[in-house]
């Protein structure tokens, strides 16, 4: 039973996201009240938890984001939200580990073009050991791939999955207690951009273009010899 779950990892995974749209999309629309933010404000204050873990088995900040204001706001409980949230990490997580220990094959075929992501994943594994696994949740661009990378070599699954749950809750804590602790200055923020978005915009994207631009530099540094030596070894 269990292994079976888990040469089905992949599968699974995409079937949690198609029942979790397909929640959304049905009671966005009987939400008795009128207008989409009304009723997606409507939806989070009613099922907040179930949403929460579902976002953040994707590993979402914005759903952990929203989690921190609705706590601001009384309707949901700090410590319960740090929990859930960091659970449904874990779990992303861990069937991201286990679609590459036991579904190569698919790995190799269905990420054939990111093989440079692959191998620096392995080489950041190699070098700096299990800390990698703590910080993945912060590194854009590769949180999906340095689990299943890491699931592609021995790694201990037992270790895995310990470091993957604390690195789960701390993420979820380092996200969620500083949303509620600022919660009245977000909201004041918030506000300001939603009456001035072209104004909020520009920085916006210059604040997610920067970040993307860090990592593709960050990417870029590594030894290319060494990065092409990694690659050649998994074909």
């Amino acid at each position: 039973m269990i292994k079976s779950l888990q040469n089905h990892s992949g599968k699974i995974l995409f079937a949690v996201v198609l029942t979790f749209l397909s929640f959304l999309a049905y009671n966005l629309y009987i939400a008795p009240v009128q207008g989409f933010e009304n009723k997606f404000i409507y939806l989070l204050k009613t099922y907040g938890y179930v949403i929460l873990f579902a976002w953040s088995t994707l590993e979402g900040e914005l759903g952990l984001i929203m989690a921190g204001l609705l706590i601001h706001d009384g309707h949901m409980n700090l410590y319960i939200a740090i929990f859930i949230a960091g659970l449904g990490g874990f779990v992303g997580d861990q069937v991201y580990f286990y679609t590459g220990r036991f579904n190569k094959a698919y790995v190799h075929r269905k990420f054939k073009g990111q093989r440079r992501k692959f191998a620096l994943a392995h080489l950041l594994l190699k070098k700096y050991g299990w800390p990698i696994i703590f910080v993945q949740r912060y590194m854009y661009g590769m949180r999906t791939i340095i689990p299943i990378s890491i699931g592609l070599t021995r790694y201990s699954a037992k270790m895995f999955a310990f470091i993957n749950l604390i690195s789960a809750w701390c993420w979820a804590a380092l996200t969620i207690v500083p949303v509620w602790y600022f919660g009245e200055e977000i909201l004041k923020v918030l506000h300001w951009a939603k009456e001035h978005w072209y104004l909020a915009l520009p920085f916006a994207i210059a604040f997610g273009g920067s970040i993307i631009y860090y990592f593709n530099k960050a990417t870029q540094k590594v030894d290319r010899k060494t990065l092409e030596k990694e690659i050649n070894s998994e074909n």
